[in-house]
């Protein structure tokens, strides 16, 4: 590991759609934000209580035609949905739990070349990721340019920004604050941290969502039969108590706690002569694109990143009232990025 922990073996859940050429050179790579997995289409299932989180650009006639493309999302390193985290069991058959070493973005990266080694994939022919699998495609490029055919970033940054970094710590604060956390090591006691990461993701969603957003679905609206000058519920609280109890029943604390870390430490410039030097090691033709709400990663980190990778376009703005979770709802605007994408690539062919 980077940071140097150690992992004596590692496993990586993952999906594929579509077919892999004979000479492997249709794959792509998709890879997910902090609380996905590698459900990126289809319905909900075993495993998968969700419907997939990018359901409408894959398959037959798609943005990422099942016809034409081989699709590869991986859970990754550190997660929960069947990739090694701290839920899965060490090597003395106890789980991970906290004394599951410190990731960083380079290890996950590490990780997923592992994988296309295994797949017989050489050269992924597009590497798309948002949000935290922006910091991941990102890294692909940067570390594995030879590898990385085109590069689509959504909603992402260089490096973690002081303010990403402070409201990730009160969620990290808020989880370790529950009694129920015991440094990590809850796994096997039958009861978890659920309080707190609860109390995590609702400061993480009102960070993913924008204010007017927020004000034309809600307004001051109390919630149906409460009076909140009696103890009860806005409409915007029950809203996020919602999204909370969604979290907690399909997500482990530990591995937001890790993976929130690894997002942390994102630096692509790091031992690597600064931003500027790190960015211009990327080969691939690529497409930076922001949404024009999010707050969270706001358009000027894109910016950035558009202006220091020499093969990157001018960056383009995704419209949308939903902040940085438009990158995910926007998938009609997601599909035309990746169809320019692979139509001026030279792998690609429109």
């Amino acid at each position: 590991m980077e940071a140097g922990g150690e992992l004596p073996a590692v496993r990586l859940a993952f999906e594929t759609w579509g077919r892999l050429s004979s000479d492997a050179s249709n794959a792509v790579l998709v890879l997910h934000a902090l609380t996905g997995d590698s459900h990126v289409a289809g319905p909900a299932g075993p495993g998968h209580p969700t419907p997939g989180w990018w359901d409408g650009l894959i398959g037959p006639g798609r943005a990422l035609d099942t016809d034409r493309w081989f699709v590869v999302a991986p859970n990754v390193l550190g997660g929960c949905q069947g990739s090694t985290g701290p839920s899965s069991l060490a090597a003395g058959g106890r789980p991970w739990g906290g004394g599951f070493p410190f990731l960083t973005q380079r290890d996950q990266v590490a990780a997923e070349t592992g994988l296309a080694d295994a797949l017989g994939i050489d050269r992924w022919a597009l590497v798309v990721g948002g949000s935290m699998g922006g910091m991941r495609a990102l890294e692909w490029a940067v570390t594995h340019p030879q590898r990385t055919g085109a590069l689509l970033l959504l909603a992402t940054t260089a490096a973690a920004s002081a303010e990403q970094i402070a409201l990730s710590g009160i969620q990290l604060h808020a989880i370790r604050s529950d009694p129920h956390w015991q440094g990590g090591d809850y796994h096997d006691t039958g009861r978890g941290p659920h309080t707190g990461l609860g109390l995590a993701r609702r400061l993480a969603h009102v960070s993913y969502r924008s204010e007017p957003e927020l004000a034309v679905r809600f307004g001051r609206t109390p919630q149906a039969t409460e009076d909140p000058w009696r103890g009860g519920r806005y409409q915007v609280e029950s809203y996020l108590d919602h999204h909370a109890a969604k979290l907690v029943r399909r997500f482990d604390a530990g591995s937001y706690v890790v993976l929130s870390e690894a997002m942390n430490s994102h630096d692509v410039g790091r031992d690597r002569g600064g931003l500027r030097a790190a960015l211009r090691r990327v080969t691939a033709p690529t497409l930076v694109a922001g949404v024009d709400s999010d707050r969270l990663y706001p358009p000027s980190q894109q910016a950035e990143l558009a202006a220091g990778i020499p093969s990157a376009d001018d960056l383009r703005l995704i419209e949308s009232s939903y902040g940085h979770d438009g990158f995910l709802i926007e998938v009609e605007q997601v599909a035309a990025l990746v169809r320019e994408l692979l139509t001026t690539t030279a792998t690609g062919i429109a």
